[in-house]
């Protein structure tokens, strides 16, 4: 097949959208099949791509790590034309999503769109946030889904939430999967001795981008009270983000300073390394589809602790491979976090093998099975486009996409509109 993806996030961005997409194009070209990938310019791009046609982008959109791609590139249709697509699939559902679906519709082609992230809990990043950008930014993921031939969830809770909301296409529901092989060895001495960790010591760790809609000052603030009494007990995170500095505020604050060990960004072996370095895995984020950085950590051998959200109880089981907690409080994280540190070596193999079962069943080619399956599902229902000279029908086709997208945004606006007078005349 020759696939097309359009994202809005793309390596040499740190992300969860941008490591899922960066996964199934690896998998995808294992197998024999073409992939050509839409996505905005970042700074420190790799600068030999194959296969990648980058969109002029505005960077650091809003003082933050994200770039904002540009409504046009003078050569793609001609490099579509070369490349000769079966599907088209989205990441998004705007931006980068809308020139998917005016792809799709004027070249006759099936759209897949993965429905990645709950964008209203991603609104803090748009200038004008309020309620009223939550409602349309969630009407927009909705209608846009409805354009769709077939719509992706990473996780069933987030396939539900999509139906009660009103999607009507067929949902199949594919986790992004974990490379079982990648994490299953580390040296985690080697990175405690980098950070003066001592050997003995029991480290809580995090995995992640570190921004507000993770949740983090929670997180930290549950993890200095539970290091607090606890003389052996360490704090070591992986990631960068606008976040990073409150939980260092936090722990500061806590007179924790030197318990905290920040790693930055790893990749690959070293990654690997970090979370061999870890006892315990928390997560305090409520905005996950799905739990890929959970797998990833489970297939290291760590338990998790982290509350019941969506994207999050599909994988941890609690009192199997982690606690699973009810209520989102730090307090309650500080105590599952200091029941787990007082386990003794027989609990805590016991959650170390249950995570390593867990992340067995989120494998990496299962994923990558499951979507070439729905691809080839799609193409085999759909008619075929017919090449020939059809230049009215080719603008008809042009026009009515140009339609759909201008529908979709202005029906979600008045939604939002509505939905946010509703809410404040019912204050």
């Amino acid at each position: 097949m020759n696939i097309v993806i359009f994202t809005n996030t793309y390596t040499p961005h740190v992300g969860g959208v941008a490591r899922s997409v960066e996964a199934f194009i690896t998998e995808y070209r294992k197998l024999g099949h073409r992939v050509l990938v839409v996505a905005p310019e970042f700074s420190a791009m790799p600068s030999d791509e194959t296969d990648v046609v980058r969109i002029g982008a505005i960077q650091n959109f809003n003082a933050t790590d994200f770039s904002v791609a540009l409504p046009f590139h003078d050569r793609l249709s001609d490099i579509l034309d070369e490349f000769a697509p079966d599907i088209i699939h989205s990441q998004h559902p705007f931006l980068l999503g809308m020139s998917a679906l005016r792809t799709a519709r004027y070249r006759k082609l099936p759209l897949v769109f993965t429905h990645h992230t709950l964008y209203e809990q991603y609104t803090h990043y748009v200038p004008g946030d309020s309620v009223m950008m939550q409602h349309f930014a969630i009407e927009l993921a909705t209608r846009y889904a409805n354009l769709c031939d077939q719509v992706i969830a990473p996780s069933q809770s987030i396939a539900q939430l999509l139906q009660q909301r009103g999607v009507e296409s067929p949902i199949a529901v594919i986790p992004t999967g974990v490379y079982l092989e990648k994490f299953a060895d580390g040296d985690g001495l080697s990175v405690r001795q980098q950070y003066g960790i001592p050997a003995d010591a029991q480290v809580i760790g995090h995995l992640g981008r570190l921004a507000p809609e993770k949740n983090l000052e929670v997180l930290a603030q549950a993890v200095a009270s539970a290091v607090c009494t606890r003389a052996a007990a360490h704090f070591l995170v992986v990631g960068t983000g606008p976040s990073e500095q409150a939980i260092r505020t936090i722990f500061a604050n806590a007179g924790m300073a030197d318990r905290l060990h920040m790693a930055g960004i790893l990749q690959q072996q070293h990654l690997t390394d970090a979370l061999h370095a870890m006892d315990i895995f928390a997560f305090a984020s409520t905005s996950e589809t799905q739990g890929m950085v959970l797998t990833e950590a489970m297939a290291a051998g760590l338990p998790v602790v982290a509350f019941n959200a969506p994207g999050v109880r599909e994988v941890v089981d609690d009192g199997i491979n982690g606690l699973l907690l009810q209520q989102e409080t730090s307090e309650a994280m500080t105590a599952a976090l200091g029941q787990l540190l007082d386990y003794g070596p027989g609990e805590l193999a016991s959650l170390r093998e249950g995570a390593r079962r867990t992340a067995e069943m989120f494998a990496m080619s299962c994923s990558v099975a499951k979507a070439l399956l729905c691809y080839r599902a799609i193409l085999d229902t759909m008619p075929k486009a017919v090449s020939s000279e059809r230049d009215w029908e080719d603008t008809l086709a042009w026009m009515k996409a140009e339609w759909d997208v201008l529908c979709s945004v202005a029906m979600a606006g008045s939604t939002a509109v509505g939905s946010s007078l509703f809410a404040d005349n019912g204050k």
